[in-house]
């Protein structure tokens, strides 16, 4: 299977298999790849005061918004956990950035609502865009991966690339 059950975007193999062919593509033809990496801020917190039911509501409905946003030849997967990842092909880091901005004040400003209760949700986003050093999906998300942690060690709901 190529999609994650609970959220219905992309799961984490499919995405590396995505990222793999799309590296392949961009080097070749010397095309712009982006990849951008982001994760719930203090998702542990929603679960702890909330529930499971309502950290699950929130992965589905955060993939959802995410969903409408973006062009169908973009990749949106769940990497793991309340981590999610967008493969964007023929985009280069100066949009990836905008586009990555986009996304973190349009899950600030949706509503999260469950049960009765109105949960806060943040994202940190890391960007990174092919260069030359990078020749394998694995180097790529590390790179993004690292982008992501400055994110979250800056205060998060940031956006670093």
């Amino acid at each position: 299977t190529t999609v994650d059950g609970l959220t219905q975007v992309f799961n984490r193999r499919y995405f590396v298999e995505t990222l793999e062919r799309e590296i392949g593509r961009a080097l070749r033809y010397r095309r712009d790849l982006s990849l951008i990496m982001f994760d719930i801020d203090r998702f542990k917190g929603v679960n702890d005061s909330f529930g499971h039911l309502a950290g699950d509501h929130v992965l589905k409905h955060l993939a959802s918004v995410i969903k409408t946003r973006i062009r169908r030849e973009d990749v949106l997967a769940r990497y793991g956990g309340e981590e999610f990842a967008i493969v964007l092909p023929e985009i280069d880091h100066y949009n990836a950035m905008q586009f990555a901005e986009k996304i973190r004040k349009l899950v600030e400003i949706a509503e999260f609502k469950f049960e009765d209760a109105l949960i806060p949700v943040t994202v940190s986003i890391g960007v990174a865009s092919l260069r030359g050093e990078i020749e394998d999906a694995l180097e790529f998300i590390k790179q993004a991966d690292t982008h992501l942690f400055a994110a979250k060690e800056g205060g998060r709901n940031a956006v670093k690339g």
